[in-house]
């Protein structure tokens, strides 16, 4: 890689460790990439949830906090993304000590190092919108496509160790997403059908992202009818970076790089697959495989202001036989208590928490630790990972699964 006189002092150790730390692994990412040199950057995000750090990740953030001594902090916007908990709901959801203290320990090192605890995977919506060309080192794979696709910013998928490195450098490799010959379509869908309920566009993003399926491949999306809502794009993007690892999409006349077809080369490409209403029923009905459900839960991506208030009006009036979370990001959860949102939703028998995201929290020992086996939620990227977690997961709207934890069964 090219380097300027900063960045080999950095490489060299004349800048201190942590920078030395921090681009000695951005070097051997750009080595790996293929990057000829780095690009500056104006923000981070960075994803460190302890139950992916582990013991070892956590000793590792603390012995870089400690030998940055209050000097080589970040020295750009660097964020964080959902933590393992709500620390003042822990108790309820049958979270143990042992958790809760490397929580407190993680959160201690990202503080030494100038690190912002917005403790959000929904920053576009909250926190700094990144900006059509802006270059930006973001973790989370929701936040990353929605960043490059609907604000026409530029992210690979960060790493924890590499947004974190990003911060300290206020630069990234120059690959990917960051180049504009990989940001044209190489994959063109058609959808004859579109979508209304938050359900259903995280279904299409599935279906997409499944047939998709290669972070190098950037579909473009012709046939929508109308300009989907912040929140929609929200749930069609975060499913879609699940079920494919798609980092960016282009929705011809809504998406900022996509005014028309011709613009990012999807009008000399074949329609690889017309989409209707079958194939986003057919993704929901494969994970209805039974009725009984334990718990309700509206994850993944952490739900904006608007979603709680839709949340909130279905509540009214219920009495909830089985848990119903809620989950959003420390920025919202005031608004919601100051609008009463909150005071609606936990009347029914719900439970709003914040700054944490339900599968980055220990969902299986949660599970086992609450007697949870079968789930409903609205999300599609929460039913794809929470497989993997011991969890039966069934997607339904956020009406059907309001009456799923009024009556312990989804319809």
């Amino acid at each position: 890689m090219l380097l300027n006189d900063e960045e080999t002092a950095m490489l060299n150790g004349e800048c201190g460790r942590v920078l030395q730390q921090a681009m000695q692994h951005q070097a051997a990412v750009g080595d790996f990439f293929g990057a000829r040199d780095f690009v500056p950057v104006t923000q981070a995000h960075v994803m460190a949830d302890t139950e992916s750090l582990g013991q070892a990740g956590v000793l590792w953030l603390e012995s870089l906090s400690e030998a940055c001594d209050g000097r080589h902090t970040v020295c750009i916007p660097t964020i964080t993304d959902p933590r393992g908990t709500d620390f003042s709901k822990a108790n309820d959801l049958g979270q143990r000590d042992w958790m809760l203290e490397l929580e407190r320990r993680a959160i201690n090192a990202f503080v030494r190092l100038g690190v912002s605890m917005t403790d959000t995977c929904i920053n576009y919506q909250t926190v700094l919108a990144a900006t059509r060309g802006e270059h930006v080192a973001f973790g989370d794979t929701g936040v990353v496509i929605y960043s490059n696709s609907v604000n026409g910013a530029r992210s690979n998928f960060e790493g924890g160790p590499s947004a974190l490195s990003a911060g300290l450098t206020g630069r990234t490799p120059r690959y990917g997403y960051h180049l504009d010959e990989n940001r044209q379509a190489t994959m063109r869908f058609r959808v004859d059908d579109t979508p209304q309920t938050l359900n259903e566009w995280g279904a299409l993003g599935g279906v997409i992202g499944r047939l998709a399926g290669n972070y190098w491949q950037v579909p473009v999306i012709e046939g929508i009818e109308a300009a989907p809502t912040s929140d929609q794009l929200k749930h069609f993007g975060a499913a879609m970076a699940s079920f494919g690892s798609i980092a960016l999409f282009h929705m011809i006349g809504i998406t900022p790089e996509a005014p028309r077809l011709a613009d990012v080369g999807g009008d000399a490409l074949p329609v690889h697959h017309r989409i209707g209403r079958s194939h986003i029923e057919a993704l929901a009905a494969s994970y209805a495989v039974t009725r009984k459900v334990d718990v309700v839960v509206f994850s993944a991506p952490q739900l904006s202001l608007f979603e709680l208030r839709a949340l909130a009006e279905i509540c009214d009036g219920r009495r909830f036989k089985v848990p119903l979370l809620a989950v959003t990001s420390p920025q919202v959860a005031p608004d919601s208590e100051r609008f009463g949102y909150t005071r609606r939703i936990e009347q029914a028998g719900g439970s709003v928490l914040a700054g944490m995201c339900f599968y980055q929290s220990y969902a299986r020992e949660m599970a086992e630790a609450k007697g949870w086996k079968t789930l409903a939620t609205n999300s599609a990227k929460l039913v794809n990972i929470l497989g993997g977690y011991g969890y039966t997961p069934m997607l339904a709207s956020m009406e059907e699964c309001v009456n799923a934890a009024t009556t312990g069964e989804l319809a």
